[in-house]
Order: structure tokens, then C-alpha cells, then sequence
């Protein structure tokens, strides 16, 4: 465990992490007590506790007063809430607005037991982060992490990224038909807040999103952001 680059706290939410990532600690379970980190890795409960932190912001643990810290699962969260497929480019596009991408970061990593879950594969598989602050012309409103398998066949050119996703993938074949998605209002997590430019006290619109295109094994999973009071979610149920 012992890495004198990074911090103890990180070094031991490290291996927790792993712990969960291999199962070790599976979907549901109580982790051991702050005071059995303790002695497991010889550490001050402050640094425990950090380390918990850390895997608590991940929502990869979750804690359960009194009776202590549990393995968060994720098969709770893909319940069925089901809307209509559409990119940001076309919802602004409706709207009459043209959408801009103002960054993008293109990612090459590995898979944790979260990711995984959403993407069908195994915790270690390669896949591909795609991070991108979007909006109008005018003003960046929107942020989207988005996470899928990576395969030879995705560019890794940052400017492929810009426009619609979905129009990149419909043009390797990739169709997307099935979408489910969370809808919720949260206050904004510091790194959000900084990538969006509005303070802590600011409602956001977070949308988890999981689609996919079984035919062609492909599976995405997006966390979108947006600030509460510049953007609004249309909903159409029309059959």
C-alpha cells in the first residue's frame, strides 16, 4: 500500500476501493467498523474517516446511522424510470438553440464495480471517460460525464466528441434504442460547482442516464449536470 506520493487517506481509500471492486466487499454489505480499519491498517480514525469520505462522494459507500457503513447497491438504482432518447444537440435544437461544446477531456481507464454494473462488463475492463462542458454560444450551462466499453473502433480525436454522441455512434452503426434515466435536484458538489461557475448554494439538474444498443453490446452510462435555473427537462409521453 505504501506510496509516499500520495497521502495515507488516499492510499488506504485505495485499497478500499479495490476491496470493492473485486468483491471482496460485495453489493450490500456492512464494511468493517472505523476502529477495525483502524487496526487493519494502523492508521488514526481521522484518516479512516477521510478515506471513507472519499468512497462515500463516489457513491460507492454509503452510511446508515447507527448502525454503520455499507457497500452502496447499484441494482437499486436501474429501477424502471424510462423517458425518450434524445441528445442535448437535439433538445437545444428544439428549442431553438444551437449547442456548443465549450471542452472536451477524452479519457482512456478502467472500469470500478459502479461502472461496471452499468456498462456490463467486468471491474478492470478498459473503457473510455468522456468529459464535456456544453451550452449555448453565450453561456456553458451543462456538464456530462459519460462513460462507455472501450473498443478500437472509437476515436480518441477530442474533436470527434464535440457535436452529438449519438450522431458519432449512429455513424459506427450503433443505434440507441433502450434509455432509462434518473431525474433528480441536488446541490452542487465543489468540482461541479467550479466546472459550471456557480456557487455551492446553486440547484442542479442531474440526470443519470443508462442506454444501450444491445445488438451491438453497447452500453453507455452519462451523469449530466445542469444549472437548475438556465435549463429546462421536456418530457414527451406521446405514443
Amino acid at each position: 500500500m505504501k506510496d509516499d506520493k500520495l497521502p495515507l487517506y488516499v492510499q488506504i481509500a485505495n485499497e478500499m476501493r479495490n476491496n470493492i471492486r473485486i468483491e471482496k466487499w460485495h453489493a450490500g454489505s456492512k464494511i468493517p467498523t472505523e476502529f477495525e480499519l483502524c487496526d487493519l491498517y494502523h492508521v488514526s480514525r481521522i484518516t479512516i474517516r477521510a478515506a471513507i469520505e472519499e468512497l462515500v462522494k463516489e457513491n460507492l459507500l454509503v452510511k446508515k446511522k447507527p448502525i454503520g457503513t455499507f457497500v452502496t447497491d447499484y441494482q437499486e438504482t436501474t429501477r424502471d424510470m424510462y423517458t425518450v432518447v434524445k441528445s442535448f444537440t437535439r433538445e437545444m435544437k428544439e428549442l431553438g438553440i444551437e449547442a456548443v461544446t465549450t471542452d472536451v477531456k477524452l479519457i482512456q481507464g478502467y472500469a470500478d464495480q459502479r461502472i461496471a454494473k452499468f456498462l456490463h462488463i467486468s471491474p478492470g475492463d478498459p473503457i473510455l471517460v468522456l468529459n464535456r462542458l456544453r451550452g449555448s454560444k453565450d453561456h456553458t450551462f451543462a456538464y456530462f460525464e459519460t462513460y462507455f466499453k472501450y473498443d478500437d473502433k472509437f476515436s480518441l480525436k477530442k474533436t470527434d466528441y464535440t457535436g452529438s454522441l449519438y450522431n458519432y455512434l449512429a455513424s459506427l452503426g450503433i443505434v440507441i434504442i433502450e434509455n432509462q434515466e434518473i431525474v433528480e435536484a441536488i446541490l452542487p458538489s465543489r468540482r461541479i460547482s467550479q466546472l459550471l461557475k456557480v456557487n455551492k448554494n446553486t440547484p442542479i439538474l442531474k440526470r443519470s442516464r443508462f442506454t444501450s444498443d444491445i445488438k451491438n453490446d453497447f452500453y453507455e452510462y452519462t451523469e449530466c449536470y445542469y444549472i437548475g435555473t438556465d435549463y429546462r427537462y421536456f418530457l414527451d409521453f406521446t405514443i
